[in-house]
């Protein structure tokens, strides 16, 4: 097998360390070899085992090596195909210059994004955070921080708009699908000026190809979805399973257990019956400018 270019790598450290955790936990299990005898030939103890199947650290190049011929790997191409992987995921993280302003758990957050192939995600109060306008994140930023300096501010908006630009690459370009609940559209945060800035700001978004969005109207009555956001993340990389995303005050949280993953995509299917079809989203956005923002 031939190494793995930078050009199929997907992006993100945290991804890249979760593929070969994962990879190296599967080769360890298929060897039936336990934690603890790993640990010893690399001379760690189990728990470093753990977060390295997690992909919770970085790697050291030479126990990536060790483990895989230990694990029965005798292929040296494919040996060394994981560990150009673990050199790459050891690189520092595009997002790094902004770690004084974001917490740990969204960063994370934010390498799982930029890696996925398609993103489903479904929004109850606000519209979701790819499709947002500066003028509509600072409203709801000023809101929801409160004393947070303006500095602050500042960055998270800029961090706001850069994740934006995983929708136009001309490579590895996600698809996003987007449903949100009408009643994103009438709390009007910033203004009504600021809201219809923010509402034709989705109809346009509506227009690339690889942007799908529906609303969930009032009129749908008691759905599926009515307790909380959630995005679900897959991934175009067979040792990636998918994820659920569902964020709050203080963290994030993350679902991958295939039990977990079932319930959502049903919750995310039953959402999209419910909602507006993709091509009468932006009459119907239009609608609720005219009525409510003119």
């Amino acid at each position: 097998m031939a190494k793995a270019s930078a050009e199929d790598l997907p992006s993100g450290t945290t991804t890249l360390r979760v593929m070969i955790g994962g990879k190296l936990r599967q080769l360890r299990t298929d060897a039936d070899i336990s934690r603890e005898e790993a640990a010893y030939e690399i001379r760690a103890d189990a728990s470093k085992i753990s977060r390295i199947e997690l992909g919770r650290v970085s790697f050291r190049l030479r126990d990536v090596r060790d483990l895989m011929i230990m694990y029965g790997v005798q292929d040296e191409d494919e040996i060394e195909r994981v560990v150009d992987m673990a050199r790459e995921a050891n690189r520092p993280s595009k997002w790094k210059r902004y770690n004084d302003f974001l917490p740990n758990w969204f960063s994370n957050y934010l390498e799982m994004e930029g890696a996925a192939a398609m993103i489903r995600t479904y929004e109850v109060q606000v519209f979701p955070g790819l499709l947002q306008n500066e003028e509509y994140a600072r409203a709801v930023m000023m809101l929801g921080y409160g004393h947070t300096p303006l500095t602050e501010i500042d960055k998270r908006i800029e961090v706001r708009m850069k994740r934006q630009e995983i929708l136009d690459r001309t490579e590895k370009r996600p698809e996003l699908w987007a449903v949100i609940d009408e009643a994103a559209l009438h709390r009007p945060f910033g203004g009504k000026g600021v809201m219809r800035g923010q509402i034709q700001t989705l109809i346009d978004f509506c227009d690339k190809p690889n942007v799908r969005v529906q609303v969930v109207p009032f009129s749908a009555g008691a759905h599926s979805g009515a307790g909380a956001p959630f995005t679900w993340l897959r991934f175009a990389y067979e040792e990636l399973s998918d994820v659920i995303y569902l964020e709050h005050l203080t963290g994030g949280l993350y679902l991958e257990r295939d039990s977990e993953i079932d319930a959502y995509q049903a919750a995310m299917e039953h959402l999209c019956i419910q909602a507006t079809q993709p091509h009468k989203t932006q009459d119907f956005l239009r609608e609720i400018l005219r009525d409510r923002y003119s």
